[in-house]
């Protein structure tokens, strides 16, 4: 039912992804493919590819294959040519699931297909290339098949080269195949020069005639362009050096090559060609060196990917749609713990499918971080991250991460960031109606106003004649909203590890419940409900007889107040301090939190009673639906004698697996303790003490070994 499922959702996004092209206005879709290819196209038109508006950006090569086209173009062509697109797509999914480094396990096997083709559609890349109508999918096709191919037949080409097996006939066939291949590579360097750095690594792997048939073949193609269109040919290798500055310009965040970046970093001229010279040649001979050691490891896929990486860093420019290659890059395998294992993979796939901005705060120092994410991630493939070998012992079998180790801090942070740009996404998205928003006010307050809960005016009117109670209520309400949960999770991953996945899982439940509510009730807190008098402390007055008032509503959707997450966090800070400690005074402190932010959060007219009920509420689901998690994930674990075995034998891990054991104050169970499982192990201490005598119900009763 897994596999049928993600097989649905790789169709449904490929099918949206088509729909998304094809349902857009002529003049919308495939906006590069129509602007070459149209009535006043350069390819349609007497004169040069690279003069006029909508000049050409790839070789004089790729203009030559596309000019037949220039005839189809209003014969359906945008059909045709999405659908062609998409079939390449899948061509290249298929490809590279059946190129995974064996041994592959027959759920990997089954998995890998719709899997691939799913982040394939969701990537950038192609979705940029079904938005422009580029053909940046062919030389990445043309170099997989040409390159893995012949990977598997270099082992039959050798024994013919010995007198083999396959000597005479059958080794001629052989060798005809591996220039066969070369040609492929050779076609797409003449597509894409970038890929011209596959024709070092056959050279390097031993697959010299493919390397010799590549470099051939991309000659020819680009000698037959420059014969047939030789200014062209001129104007695109000798006066802008393959391309350079062809299309937008360079400095742009869309070109993710080291020459994009030293651009956007404000170095330019002498300096930057000296720091390329030096950066482009070191770039390509590392990438080389590790994927010959990984092509010679078996791991053809990751050999392509780090060399295409490479290419992505070196090239000129490297346009959204030519950046595929860095999604490939995901086939590495990397750490030794199987909490670290799926760090590199989450990072690829994130880089691949959001905007830079999306991985780091909206700080600028982390700006040039998220402007260069791409390439960051393509450099670190091509040149740093050690993959393991196949014969490393972490490759099939990596050391276990129990519930009591702790989680791998740059995949915590990562999610952590991405989970609140994905909060901000969907609370900016939400429904946004302003009568609608409005209408659901006016139902609280008749809600609030039957049950004699109606507090929020005589709060807002104390606070704002109020000079300090104001202040103090405007600082509180924009600083501890997240300082106060950032800390608390800070001291829980240092020191109290079991504890913090159970409280990070149930406020990451409580967030997308409140997400949820922000998405089916847009309501307008009450600072935004004309003509009742409430006055916006924080942000002044907002001119409501304006139906676009105020500057505030242009930045994010404010109806998002139900329910209050100010008060649900700020509950679940008090829920930890409770369950992490006995001192009374702290317990007292962390009481105080939540009704302290619910009366700020009315005193500044931000929200309603109901929505500070509302915010308690997602916070207990959040909590239970963590403990529903935990003991889901702890159905199988030992119980009943083997769990008594074990906790005899070792009492560390009787504690891990459910058993209690005494321990520092803070990880036993018992009131200090959060809710137990895999999550949580409640009752487990990083240095449990030895257990006890056996009870009377154990007396007499041998542990069982099973």
């Amino acid at each position: 039912m897994l596999l049928a499922g993600l097989w649905l959702l790789a169709l449904a996004l490929a099918v949206r992804q088509a729909a998304a092209v094809l349902r857009l206005p002529r003049d919308e879709r495939l906006v590069d493919l129509f602007a070459w290819t149209g009535d006043n196209g350069v390819l349609r038109v007497h004169g040069s590819l690279y003069d006029g508006d909508a000049a050409f950006t790839g070789t004089p090569f790729a203009g030559l294959a596309l000019k037949p086209l220039t005839r189809a173009a209003e014969q359906g062509l945008g059909v045709v040519w999405t659908f062609g697109t998409l079939l390449l797509v899948a061509a290249v999914g298929a490809v590279a699931a059946r190129a995974l480094p064996g041994p592959v396990a027959r759920r990997t096997a089954l998995f890998a297909l719709p899997a691939a083709l799913s982040l394939l559609v969701l990537s950038i890349p192609v979705r940029n290339t079904f938005h422009l109508g580029q053909t940046s999918i062919l030389p990445v096709l043309l170099v997989l098949v040409g390159w893995l191919a012949g990977g598997a037949d270099r082992y039959r080409e050798q024994r013919a080269a010995v007198g083999g097996p396959f000597a005479g006939p059958r080794g001629q066939a052989v060798a005809l195949a591996g220039k066969a291949q070369g040609v492929l590579i050779g076609v797409a360097g003449a597509l894409q020069p970038a890929t011209l750095l596959f024709v070092p690594l056959l050279w390097l792997t031993g697959r010299r005639r493919a390397a010799v048939s590549a470099a051939g073949t991309f000659v020819i193609c680009t000698l037959a362009a420059w014969a047939a269109m030789p200014d062209d040919s001129w104007t695109y290798w000798v006066h802008h050096v393959a391309g350079v500055g062809l299309g937008d310009a360079a400095d742009a965040t869309a070109n993710q090559s080291l020459h994009g970046a030293l651009l956007r970093a404000g170095v330019h001229g002498a300096p930057e060609a000296a720091l390329l010279a030096v950066l482009v040649p070191a770039v390509g001979w590392l990438a080389l060196r590790r994927a010959v050691r990984y092509a010679r490891d078996g791991q053809l896929l990751l050999a392509a990917a780090v060399v295409g990486c490479a290419a992505v860093a070196a090239s000129p420019a490297a346009w959204q749609h030519q950046q595929l290659w860095v999604l490939l890059a995901i086939v590495g395998r990397v750490g030794r713990r199987t909490g670290d294992r799926l760090v590199w993979p989450v990072f690829v796939v994130l880089v691949m499918t959001l905007d830079g901005s999306a991985l780091v705060p909206k700080i600028a120092a982390f700006g040039m971080l998220g402007e260069n994410a791409v390439l960051l991630a393509a450099l670190l493939a091509s040149c740093v991250v050690p993959f393991l070998r196949r014969q490393a012992p972490a490759w099939a079998a990596p050391q276990p991460s129990g519930p009591l180790s702790r989680p791998n801090l740059m995949l915590e942070l990562l999610l952590i960031r991405v989970g609140y740009w994905a909060y901000s996404y969907v609370r900016g998205h939400a429904p946004d109606s302003r009568s609608l928003a409005e209408g659901h006010g006016h139902q609280i307050l008749t809600a609030e106003r039957f049950l004699h809960l109606d507090v929020e005016h005589g709060l807002n009117k104390l606070a704002a004649r109020t000079e300090w109670l104001r202040e103090a209520g405007d600082t509180y309400y924009t600083t501890f909203h997240f300082l106060v949960p950032i800390v608390l999770l800070g001291f829980l991953y240092m020191r109290r590890v079991p504890q913090y996945r159970a409280a990070r899982t149930a406020l990451s439940f409580a967030t997308l419940l409140g997400l949820a509510g922000f998405w089916l009730y847009p309501l307008a807190p009450p600072r935004l409900m004309p003509g009742l008098g409430y006055i916006d402390t924080a942000h002044g007055p907002q001119d409501l007889s304006d139906p676009d008032f105020g500057a505030l509503t242009q930045l994010s959707n404010q109806y998002a107040a139900m329910p209050s997450l100010h008060v649900g966090w700020s509950l679940w800070c008090a829920v930890v301090v409770f369950l992490l400690t006995r001192n009374r005074w702290l317990r007292a402190l962390g009481a105080l939190y939540p009704l302290l932010t619910t009366f700020v959060v009315m005193a500044t007219a931000n929200h309603y009673l109901l929505d500070a009920v509302g915010g308690v509420a997602v916070v207990a689901a959040g909590f239970y639906g963590q403990r529903r998690l935990a003991r889901m994930r702890g159905a199988g674990k030992p119980t009943g004698d083997r769990a008594a075995g074990a906790s005899a034998d070792d009492p560390g891990r009787g504690a891990a697996e459910g058993g209690r054991a005494d321990g520092p104050p803070g990880t036993r169970s018992g009131p200090g303790a959060l809710p137990d499982g895999p999550d949580a192990v409640s009752g487990a201490a990083s240095a449990p003490s030895p257990p006890g005598p056996p009870s009377s119900g154990d007396r007499g009763v041998p542990a069982r070994r099973d």
